[in-house]
């Protein structure tokens, strides 16, 4: 199995200032061990540095944010020597300010109950420092207004999950991009596109979205359990795309489609993939087509991913661990549809090379060290590290 590094956190809160200012600004920290350092600041995004290396010895540093999004994969310094690393972190609350013919007025994202504890949804921007020798001296965040903001919309296998050791693409996507682009990920386990914009999701991205922005969906895996009058991959699925669509567009947005990731569910030879998502891609693709909406293949490539893998491998993407892996985890995880680091960290590749495929003017702003990346030639499982953070939950996310 790949190495799953314990690591236990404290929570180091800065408390400069009047809790109802911004405490943006440049912060000297020592920090030598996994820790989450966080300040209180307005939705938006945020450029954050961090002086990475100790004066003392080697070290080697893993930075997050928010709820476990990668940011900064493995930064290894030599005794003396310090690096300057910064990316671009999206921080937003449930609140947001409508205006209309009536005025304004405020409201809110309907959030589910586990949610509201994330910190994904507080009114703090969170840095989590980890790693195998972690070393920090300072950490340095200013409001960014030039970054292009890509929001992500989806359900399980999208939504920075909260909790090892389940994660999904959309926490691990940000380690790809420069300062010249943030990621905004308002998936969740469960939704389905209609209960995405039930809950007034759209919405609030409408509301930080500026023109020129990006919107990506991933949904299908839940929308296809929908049973009321009308559900359907071709009713009331592509409805509620159309509604995507028309609304990022009118609000001077792009939007990209990405179809559904695929379940490890199995032929009876072992050796391919059965598809489980029934009308749901050929639908998102009918959509598509006739609305011009570039699509990521996910389906297929998760397809080949886990074909190449193969049966047995093939469960090191995924939550499968024995009983007594985690803590208070009684019985093994054998979860077929929701990844593990892993297999998140691969799928955003995929979301990468989707957007290189289509030729999307984002892919101008991955950092240098980017590497083509193929499903047919993943990455080795064995060779994954991934540095547990504190927070931890076997109980299984919404959805399937």
């Amino acid at each position: 199995m790949m190495a799953m590094k314990k690591t236990v956190l404290t929570i180091m809160t800065c408390l400069l200032g009047l809790l109802s200012q911004a405490q943006t600004g440049s912060f000297a920290v020592d920090i030598t061990s996994p820790q989450y350092f966080s300040v209180k600041v307005p939705d938006g995004n945020y450029k954050v540095t961090v002086t990475i290396g100790s004066k003392k010895r080697k070290a080697e540093t893993v930075v997050r944010a928010e709820s476990r999004r990668l940011m900064l994969e493995r930064v290894v310094t030599k005794r003396r020597e310090q690096v300057d690393c910064s990316f671009v972190v999206n921080k937003r609350s449930p609140r947001y300010t409508v205006v209309n013919d009536k005025g304004e007025h405020q409201e809110t994202v309907r959030l589910k109950d586990r949610e509201k504890g994330y910190l994904n949804w507080d009114d703090s921007l969170t840095i989590e420092i980890n790693g195998a020798a972690p070393a920090v001296s300072r950490i340095t965040i200013e409001p960014d207004t030039t970054a292009t903001t890509i929001f992500l919309c989806g359900n399980s296998t999208v939504v920075d999950q909260n909790s090892e050791p389940w994660a999904s693409w959309g926490q691990m996507i940000p380690r790809w991009f420069d300062t010249s682009v943030a990621i905004s990920n308002h998936a969740e386990s469960g939704l389905t596109a209609r209960t995405f914009l039930a809950g007034n999701r759209l919405e609030k991205i409408l509301t930080m979205m500026r023109p020129g922005d990006y919107v990506v969906c991933e949904f299908g895996h839940n929308d296809e359990k929908e049973k009321r009058p009308g559900d359907g991959a071709w009713y009331h699925y592509v409805y509620n795309l159309k509604i995507f669509i028309d609304k990022v567009r009118q609000a001077g947005g792009h939007i990209i489609f990405c179809t559904p990731t695929q379940r490890r569910f199995w032929q009876d030879d072992n050796r391919h993939i059965k598809d489980t998502h029934g009308d749901f891609p050929a639908a998102m693709w009918s959509v598509a087509k006739r609305e011009q909406v570039p699509v990521i293949d996910l389906n297929e490539m998760t397809r080949t991913f886990f074909e190449t893998l193969g049966f047995e491998d093939s469960k090191k993407a995924l939550v499968h661990y024995p009983a007594h892996t985690y803590p208070d985890q009684d019985k093994a995880l054998a979860d077929n549809t929701h990844f593990n680091p892993y297999g998140a960290y691969e799928v955003a590749k995929m979301v990468v090379m989707g957007m290189k495929q289509l030729g999307l003017p984002l892919v101008a702003s991955l950092r240098s060290d980017w590497q083509d990346f193929n499903p047919s030639t993943p990455d080795d499982p064995n060779a994954f590290v991934w540095y547990d953070a504190k927070v931890m939950d076997v109980k299984k996310p919404d959805g399937n």
